[in-house]
């Protein structure tokens, strides 16, 4: 568990308003950008996303659907698409990446904790109470 790894949990359940997540992403370095998407990624595809969180996740973000993120997401395999996501390397893009990614990894993973968690499960993230 990194401190990055909490964050983005708590922003995905909740627990941090997206806000100091916004200010959080920014803070970070052009490489220190790229491995929080590419992780967010990671957690949404071991989350199970799937295609049809898409229209959803949109909504969450705030995004219209022409934003460049909001049209890769409805577009095909979802690995393929969270993928090109985490990817895209203007910095406004990265920051409606960030937020759309975030809004994924909340939909899947909340999925996962109804559907397959509800009863107990060892997932350090299914634990976390507050924000710093």
């Amino acid at each position: 568990m990194t401190e990055r790894d909490v964050i983005l949990n708590e922003l995905a359940q909740g627990l941090r308003p997206m806000s100091q997540g916004m200010a959080w992403f920014d803070a970070l370095d052009p490489e220190g950008r790229s491995a929080a998407l590419l992780f967010l990624r990671h957690h949404c595809v071991q989350a199970r996303a799937v295609v049809e969180d898409g229209a959803e996740s949109i909504r969450r973000a705030g995004l219209r659907p022409t934003h460049t993120p909001a049209v890769l997401i409805t577009r095909g395999r979802i690995d393929d698409q969270l993928g090109k996501i985490a990817s895209l390397t203007p910095r406004d893009e990265r920051r409606k990446a960030f937020q759309l990614l975030v809004a994924v990894l909340a939909i899947a993973d909340g999925r996962r904790r109804e559907r397959t968690c509800a009863s107990g499960c060892g997932h350090w993230w299914h634990r976390l109470t507050t924000a710093d």
